[in-house]
């Protein structure tokens, strides 16, 4: 074990003291990890959109102090009293849900909505014994989604941990434990274009892209970008869209243009925005007979989805999925190892890095809707 194990580390968190202002450097305390936990050496962390919804405490319990990130890459430290799957030294992604493998969920082949260890907002606390493992002068600091990245060392459930290859560079696959996977996922798993096959991708954010980037590898010949700001069309390009459409330019549903673009309706469609009338846009666009819509983007917790119950009755299927279906530590590893035999290309998803001094510059990048993702190094 680590000459720190069993010790608090005091290190550097970018804690987040109230709603929408911007996050502070502080020197916080970190306590050794409990049963079934390990504690990380964060290098490197992203900013995903969920961090920033969730910082800006809009429609949910705020809850602060609290230290965000969830999208990372580090070093296990030290392993609390029974894990045995994880080792110090090893290198590993942090995952915002989990695999605890032992539930109905986790060990049926396919679900990944593990009973134990699923995605929770609302928390703050670790699960074992509900209380954090961060606090400064005595008082503690709330978690977020189980993993904390935005600290130089954070506490998690072993069940949210993926070990994956250590010559895997760690500034490139952190942006792996959440959108990215999540959207490609949504492709390869759920969607699943036959080679050939036409895809229409609604929203070209970070998952949205990484849906096509899915379409691409999967063999799509055609593949239709959909999204209100014709700035992303351009650089979509690079992400296997070969056509765009922009509804704000039609006077008629954008499902209908789709349609008459396509003979009929795109064989797969994949909804990445939340935007309920585009949900029902990605079903209705998908052509009757064998056309499947894949819903990943998270709605208003009013939304609700109306479509004409023939829509279903004429053979078209729609799906949800959650975290691309793949089981955080069972599939991780081999979502990096795309990477490293180079079929998946995650670079051209990474458009800033900074410094962890100037964690707030990547939620200014993200606040104006500029570039995908912006690493921030631990070290700087």
């Amino acid at each position: 074990m680590t000459s720190t194990a069993g010790q608090v580390i005091q290190c550097r968190a970018a804690v987040a003291w109230e709603a929408g202002k911007p996050l502070v450097i502080e020197e916080v305390e970190v306590a050794p990890p409990k049963e079934k936990e390990v504690r990380l050496k964060i290098l490197y962390t992203s900013l995903c959109h969920t961090d920033l919804y969730f910082w800006e405490a809009k429609g949910q319990t705020p809850l602060f102090p609290r230290i965000f990130g969830h999208e990372a890459g580090g070093i296990v430290e030290s392993v609390g009293e029974g894990v045995t799957d994880l080792a110090p030294g090893d290198h590993v992604l942090p995952v915002f849900t989990g695999e605890c493998k032992e539930c109905a969920h986790c060990k049926h082949e396919e679900s990944n909505l593990c009973d134990l260890l699923r995605i929770n907002t609302e928390r703050g606390v670790m699960i074992s014994d509900g209380r954090s493992r961060f606090s400064m002068n005595g008082k503690p600091i709330y978690h977020f989604l189980g993993t904390s990245t935005f600290s130089e060392y954070t506490v998690i459930h072993s069940g949210c941990v993926a070990k994956i290859n250590p010559s895997a560079p760690l500034d490139k696959v952190c942006v792996l434990s959440c959108g990215i996977s999540t959207g490609l996922g949504a492709a390869l798993n759920v969607a699943k274009p036959p080679r050939g096959s036409t895809v229409a991708i609604f929203g070209l954010g970070a998952v949205g892209l990484a849906a096509a980037e899915g379409a691409r590898i999967a063999g799509a010949s055609r593949v239709i970008g959909v999204d209100r700001n014709p700035a992303k069309f351009d650089e979509a390009k690079k992400f296997g869209i070969t056509e765009f459409v922009n509804p704000m330019d039609y006077d008629k549903p954008v499902q209908e243009v789709i349609a008459e673009m396509t003979g009929g309706g795109v064989d797969r469609s994949i909804e990445c925005t939340g935007n309920i009338n585009a949900m029902i846009s990605a079903f209705e666009c998908v052509h009757d007979g064998w056309g499947v819509a894949v819903l990943v983007g998270v709605p208003h917790k009013e939304a609700v989805f109306k479509t004409h119950p023939i829509n279903f009755l004429n053979e078209r299927t729609l799906k949800g999925t959650f975290f691309g279906n793949y089981k955080p530590r069972s599939h991780l590893p081999s979502v990096v190892e795309k990477y490293m035999n180079k079929e998946l290309e995650v670079e051209k998803f990474i458009t800033h890095t900074v410094p962890f001094s100037e964690i707030n510059k990547a939620f200014d990048y993200m606040l104006k809707g500029d570039g995908l993702r912006c690493i921030i190094r631990m070290d700087g």
